[in-house]
C-alpha cells in the first residue's frame, strides 16, 4: 500500500468511524483516563504514550453490568504508515493527541435510545496501536521510536477496569466498531477469561467482519495487507491458536477463519455492503487502477447494471464468509444491506425511528433479545438484494 493511499485510508477511516463519535454539545461528557502505570509494564501506544479509556459509571440496576466498547480506526502495516499514524491528531497512535469521543448509540445513557445498556458502566477502550490490540514486539527501533504493544495495552486497560469494579460484573459485553469490531472477535475468549463462570459474557462485532473475498481484479489482494500487519506487530502469538496451527497467521486476522475456534457467544452486526470493505477490499486502487468503479461506489445512483451485479456477487461472497459462525444458537447476527459502515455508534441506526429493521426489530432490539436470551436472533436481509442508503 502506497504512502499516499495509506494517508487517504486513515483519513477516511477517521471520517467514517470517529466523526459522528466526537464530542458534541448537549451529549454526555466523559473524560479520558490515562493509565500512567501502563508505561512501566510496556503497555504503550505507538509513540510510547500510556493507554487510555473513557468510563461512564453505571447507575440503578446497571451498576454491576459492564460494556467495554473498542474504538475503531484501521491499522498500519508498514513502519512508514505507523510513523504517520502516531502523529495524527485523532489520537489513533498516541494518547497525547486523543479528542474526547461521544457516548451515543450502544453507549448512550438515555433509556429510550438505549434501553438495554443505558445504565451500565460504559467504557470506550481508546485505540492507539494499529493492530486491533494484537501486537507485542519487545524491541523498539531507535530510528522511529515505534512501539508495537497493542496486546499489552488491551490487558492493562481490562485489568484497570477490573480494579474499578468490573471483577464483580453480573453481565459483561465486549463490543467494537470496524478495527475495534475485529478486536472484539479476536479477544472475545480472552475477555471472558477475566471473569468467573457465573458472569454472563458475550461479544459484539460491529462492521468488524472483514471478509476474505476476491476483489474486482479476481485476486485476494487485501490478504497481503493483513499479512503485513500481523508480521510488523508480532501479532501471531495473540491470535487464536486453533487457527494459527492450521493456516498462516495473516489469514487468522480474518473473522471467518477465527470464529470457528471462539467459544464465547458472538453477535455479528454488519452490512453485506459495508462501505469500507467495498472501498478497500473489493475496489481498492490496485484492484481498480482505472477507477472504473469509483463513481459507482461513491454514489449508488451512478452504478451500471453490470456494476450492481458485481455488488450482488460481493454480497454473496460476504454471506458465505459469515456462515463460518455455524449453527450455534448462542451466536447472533443482524446483517442488513444498508450502504454504510459502523451502526452501533450512530444513534439513528442503533434505535432511531428510521433505523434499519429485520423481522420488525431494530439493531438495539435484536441485540437485546440475543444478549438476554429472550429469543434467538440471527437475521439476514433477504428483502433487499441491492445496496441502498438507510
Amino acid at each position: 500500500m502506497s504512502k499516499v493511499r495509506s494517508k487517504e485510508w486513515v483519513k477516511c477511516t477517521v471520517i467514517v468511524c470517529i466523526l459522528l463519535f466526537l464530542k458534541t454539545e448537549g451529549l454526555e461528557e466523559v473524560g479520558i483516563t490515562i493509565i500512567e502505570s501502563g508505561v512501566a509494564k510496556g503497555a504503550v501506544c505507538l509513540d510510547g504514550s500510556p493507554p487510555a479509556y473513557q468510563l461512564a459509571k453505571g447507575f440503578g440496576d446497571g451498576v454491576n453490568n459492564w460494556l467495554v466498547h473498542i474504538q475503531g480506526g484501521g491499522w498500519c502495516n508498514t513502519v512508514e504508515d505507523c510513523v504517520y499514524r502516531k502523529t495524527m491528531d485523532n489520537g489513533l497512535g498516541s494518547s497525547k493527541l486523543m479528542p474526547m469521543l461521544n457516548f451515543t448509540g450502544i453507549l448512550s445513557n438515555e433509556q429510550e435510545q438505549n434501553p438495554n445498556f443505558y445504565n451500565w458502566n460504559r467504557v470506550i477502550m481508546r485505540y492507539c496501536d494499529g493492530s486491533s490490540f494484537t501486537g507485542d514486539v519487545e524491541e523498539v527501533d531507535p530510528a522511529t521510536n515505534l512501539y508495537f504493544r497493542g496486546a499489552r495495552v488491551f490487558n492493562v486497560i481490562i485489568e484497570e477496569l477490573m480494579s474499578k469494579g468490573m471483577n464483580d460484573a453480573q453481565n459483561a459485553l465486549l463490543s467494537g466498531c470496524s478495527a475495534g469490531g475485529l478486536a472484539s472477535i479476536l479477544h472475545c475468549d480472552k475477555f471472558k477469561g477475566f471473569f468467573p463462570s457465573s458472569t454472563r459474557v458475550k461479544c459484539i462485532a460491529d462492521a468488524g467482519y472483514f471478509a476474505h473475498v476476491k476483489d474486482l481484479s479476481g485476486e485476494y489482494r487485501f490478504e497481503k495487507y493483513y499479512n503485513d500487519v500481523v508480521t510488523l506487530h508480532g501479532s501471531a502469538k495473540y491470535l487464536p491458536s486453533g487457527c494459527t496451527s492450521n493456516m498462516t497467521p495473516g489469514l487468522c486476522f480474518y473473522p471467518q477463519f477465527v470464529v470457528p475456534y471462539i467459544k464465547t457467544p458472538i453477535f455479528i452486526l454488519n452490512s453485506a455492503y459495508d462501505t469500507w470493505q467495498v472501498y478497500y477490499i473489493l475496489s481498492s486502487n490496485e484492484a481498480d487502477p482505472q477507477g472504473n468503479f469509483t463513481k459507482c461506489k461513491m454514489d449508488l445512483n451512478e452504478c451500471s447494471t453490470p456494476q450492481l451485479q458485481r455488488f450482488q456477487d460481493f454480497r454473496s461472497d460476504f454471506l458465505y464468509s459469515v456462515s463460518a459462525i455455524g449453527n450455534d444458537s448462542s451466536n447472533g447476527m443482524f446483517i442488513n444491506t444498508c450502504y454504510t459502515h459502523c451502526q452501533s455508534e450512530f444513534q439513528p441506526a442503533w434505535s432511531g425511528n428510521d433505523a434499519s429493521k429485520l423481522d420488525y426489530k431494530t439493531i438495539s432490539e435484536g441485540v437485546g433479545d440475543w444478549f438476554y436470551e429472550k429469543s434467538e436472533f440471527r437475521k439476514i436481509d433477504d428483502e433487499h438484494k441491492l445496496p441502498h442508503y438507510c
